[in-house]
């Protein structure tokens, strides 16, 4: 999501605002230019989503149905030719082959790997839980910098081919991307301050995750970043953002450094991008890294569970802060798995970043995990 004080819309861009400043003060003067343009599309975007969403919604969260037998993904994806005009030309409907076009097979694939995730291993039928058609729509404006969810579909630039290669070529930046649909529906958490890197941190665990299951990945065989290979080679980065390791992503005399923290004492408090929301992520990143690396395996099988599990529980509040985010997150283990290894090693993993949970628990919230399981049949991941 880019900058604002405003925090219920859904305008969601990948690449943070804190980003393209630099570029505009650090940049050639094409660069600068290109850097100004992106701004202010997504100014003018955002300024739209907000006159057109009327008073802040309260909380959405979906009651589980009936059990779910059959699902079925609905892809689209446009061509908007270089233009803001949306929705542009349809290229590639449900089933269809490759087109040949790069950026519109990239997001046939990653619309497609990220409703794999929800349905084959939680049994969450689209990013609403009740089928939502997922559309894409490549080629937007000229050298736009950025892809973005609006709350109905996934619009990606083809980057400037200088500093940003197009935007569809990391599959963790769609489902990144979309998990903020699975948010919105699920919460949602308010976008600043705290509850706002939880927003964002949440985006870019499912992000990963979606990455993850389609190259068949473990957690030590996962580079844990986003946006690999969305910066161009005459940038000193390797992505956007390093889960693993935040603070480390990027250090380029354009760009500048990566800003991110990986521990409490270093919470950056700031007004800038909505409270310091892409650049506080970084702290549950790393929790949650450390909690799937030690649990093992595959991250979607457990610790992506817990995730979702907290994401869905009742008493998570639109103002969460990381602190009561990681007490859910424990209860969640102990909801899932009983008393014993998971929940201390997620109790842990939050400790290693200075948030401390107490052993005092919380009851049982009106929602269990049951129900959820009863969706769809929990598919095996393939080894």
């Amino acid at each position: 999501m880019c900058c604002n004080t405003r925090i219920w819309h859904s305008h969601h861009c990948i690449l943070p605002p804190y980003v393209s400043r630099q570029i505009a003060q650090n940049g050639s003067p094409q660069q600068r230019t290109r850097a100004l343009r992106t701004l202010a599309i997504d100014n003018t975007l955002r300024a739209i989503r907000l006159s057109s969403s009327g008073a802040p919604q309260a909380a959405r969260r979906l009651i589980p149905g009936p059990m779910v037998v059959e699902s079925q993904k609905l892809r689209t994806i446009y061509d908007v030719k270089n233009t803001e005009a949306l929705p542009g030309s349809v290229v590639r409907t449900e089933g269809q082959d490759d087109t040949g076009d790069a950026a519109a097979d990239e997001a046939y694939l990653g619309l497609g790997g990220t409703y794999d995730l929800y349905w084959e291993v939680f049994g969450r039928n689209s990013i609403d839980g009740n089928g939502m058609p997922l559309n894409a729509h490549v080629h937007y404006g000229s050298g736009y910098d950025n892809a973005f969810w609006d709350g109905e579909r996934m619009v990606f630039g083809d980057g400037d081919g200088e500093l940003f290669n197009r935007f569809t070529i990391s599959v963790d930046v769609i489902g990144h991307e979309l998990a903020h649909g699975v948010t919105e529906h699920e919460g949602p958490l308010a976008y600043f301050s705290q509850a706002g890197a939880l927003n964002e941190h949440m985006s870019d665990v499912f992000g990963s995750l979606v990455k993850q299951r389609l190259l068949n990945q473990t957690v030590d065989q996962a580079d844990w970043l986003i946006g690999a290979g969305l910066l161009s080679d005459k940038v000193q980065g390797k992505a956007l953002r390093s889960m693993k390791d935040p603070g480390t992503a990027f250090d380029d005399p354009v760009l500048g450094k990566d800003p991110q923290p990986a521990i409490m004492k270093d919470f950056v408090n700031t007004w800038e991008d909505n409270g310091g929301v892409h650049i506080n992520s970084g702290i549950p990143n790393k929790a949650f890294c450390i909690a799937a690396t030690n649990l093992k395996g595959y991250a979607w099988e457990k610790a992506g569970l817990i995730w979702l599990e907290t994401l869905r529980d009742s008493r998570l509040k639109p103002n969460a802060t990381f602190l009561s985010f990681a007490r859910l997150t424990v209860t969640a283990a102990v909801r899932l798995y009983g008393s014993g290894d998971e929940e201390q090693i997620v109790r842990d993993a939050w400790s290693q970043v200075g948030i401390k949970v107490s052993k005092e628990r919380a009851g049982q919230p009106a929602w269990t995990p049951q129900v959820q399981k009863q969706a769809a049949p929990r598919v095996q991941p393939k080894h």
